[in-house]
């Protein structure tokens, strides 16, 4: 069956094509800088009114393009090495078989009943990442959810679609998120989490439109295998389950150590303020002790490790190419340029209209600046302002950022948490798009009329 007459290039090809496309920006547009002060939390914030067009031009060279990259993967080294390290750690967990049994337990009891599989994953990612700001802790689990859908004959873009819609409803729908919301409140001198009730409200419709899209993609690969968006790709191919499934002491003893290496993260991140160094030694320590509990020898381990890593060098790649972008923007000076372009035409728009606009900007912003808080400290000094001139509250500016960074964290190719994601599942992009691109289109319907009645009933 003939799927498309277009035929997509390669993620490395199209991450390389969006940097000349970014390079070339950095020749077109007037190069300018917002000045900036620190805040209390020692981040840069931009001081509205103050951009200032630069006398000379940044002139980067084709050579650029080539530089870039190394720095770009310095510059993401933490979540790379995260990735790679959970390529590993899973590959061993894998070996011991004990996956494979906890999976062929779990479809004997719940098989028929794939739609609360999606509802609860949807529903835990979601609430996770609107409360505590997950993201990056969600790969992990990637491989896990990947053999559950497959065993119920759905394939993988069903279970990186549970995982990536569920948070990325959850950040832009945020409840108390400390990374987005309480910063951009902070910036807009908001109370933090303030506005609760509204967002609350908003979770039922979104999450229902989230839900109606993933559910009904699964029934149909459910009803049709071929009509899986990557049927055809055998990277998107999980293995085939070991030949031994049952729940052996061994096998229960690597199932605790991963249980409780999953509460270690959960606990570490919520009060030990745990990041991707922490993270990452946890599932190093995993690798060496669930390996050892499996009854591995230290050899196997280290070996099936490496394979495991190896296996993620090319999503390794993705993550790096895609911060190449912002780079190669900021080294031209021409990223505040963009920000006071698109921004300076709200304040002669109604109120209504403003804040759609405001989401169309952050929208489109969000591809320069995949960072939830990087995007809040540039774009908030500005939106909330111009909010004030038009009639647009600040916390309706805000939830206007909320959605434009949140929703558009699903599709964008310079998230490197998506690309991760999306790599470990051996999915190519052009096939995520294909997915994603009719709920991100619904969505943003959502969100723009969730804004206007935020205008309307004067949203504080």
């Amino acid at each position: 069956m003939t799927r498309s007459r277009l035929r997509m290039p390669h993620t490395l090809v199209l991450m390389f094509g969006m940097m000349v496309v970014a390079l070339v920006l950095t020749w077109l547009l007037p190069a300018g800088e917002f000045a900036t002060e620190m805040t209390e939390s020692g981040r840069e914030m931009v001081v509205p009114g103050t951009y200032e067009a630069f006398d000379e031009q940044p002139r980067l060279s084709p050579w650029a393009l080539f530089t870039v990259v190394p720095r770009a993967l310095a510059d993401a080294q933490g979540i790379i090495f995260f990735v790679l390290i959970i390529g590993g750690a899973l590959a061993v967990i894998r070996k011991t078989g004990a996956i494979d049994a906890l999976l062929d337990l779990v479809i004997r009891r719940f098989g028929r009943l794939p739609w609360l599989l999606i509802l609860a994953g949807m529903l835990t990612f979601g609430i996770a990442s609107a409360t505590l700001g997950m993201a990056e802790e969600y790969i992990p689990f990637a491989a896990i959810l990947i053999a559950l859908c497959v065993s119920m004959r759905m394939d993988t873009v069903t279970a990186i679609g549970i995982m990536v819609v569920g948070y990325g409803i959850g950040y832009g729908v945020a409840l108390i998120n400390p990374f987005t919301l309480l910063i951009a409140q902070e910036v807009a001198e908001l109370q933090p989490g303030s506005g609760m009730g509204y967002r609350a409200l908003l979770w039922i419709p979104f999450f229902a439109v989230g839900f109606h899209h993933v559910w009904r993609y699964a029934r149909r690969v459910q009803a049709d295998p071929a009509a899986s968006l990557v049927a055809d790709v055998p990277s998107a191919q999980p293995p085939e389950p070991a030949d031994q499934t049952d729940l052996t002491t061994r096998r229960i003893l690597v199932l605790t150590a991963t249980l409780a290496a999953l509460a270690a993260l959960v606990l570490g991140i919520a009060l030990a303020g745990w990041y991707l160094v922490e993270l990452g030694a946890v599932f190093l320590l995993l690798a060496v002790v669930a390996g050892l509990f499996g009854g591995l020898q230290l050899d196997k381990i280290a070996e099936t490790f490496t394979r495991g890593a190896a296996e993620l060098a090319g999503t390794a790649m993705l993550i790096g190419f895609a911060r190449s972008i912002a780079l190669l923007l900021e080294d031209g000076l021409v990223l505040h340029t963009i920000v006071n372009s698109l921004a300076t035409p709200l304040g002669q728009l109604p109120a209504e209209l403003s804040a759609v606009g405001m989401l169309g900007i952050q929208s489109l912003l969000n591809l320069f600046i995949p960072s939830g808080s990087g995007q809040a400290f540039v774009t908030m000094p500005l939106m909330a302002p111009i909010g004030d001139l038009v009639g647009v509250s600040r916390q309706v500016s805000v939830l206007a950022f909320q959605f434009g960074d949140g929703l558009m964290n699903m599709i964008v190719p310079t998230n490197p948490v998506l690309m991760s994601i999306i790599g470990l599942a051996g999915i190519p992009y052009e096939r995520w798009f294909r997915f994603i691109f009719p709920l991100i289109l619904k969505l943003l319907v959502v969100s723009a009329l969730a804004l206007v009645v935020a205008v309307q009933i004067g949203y504080q």
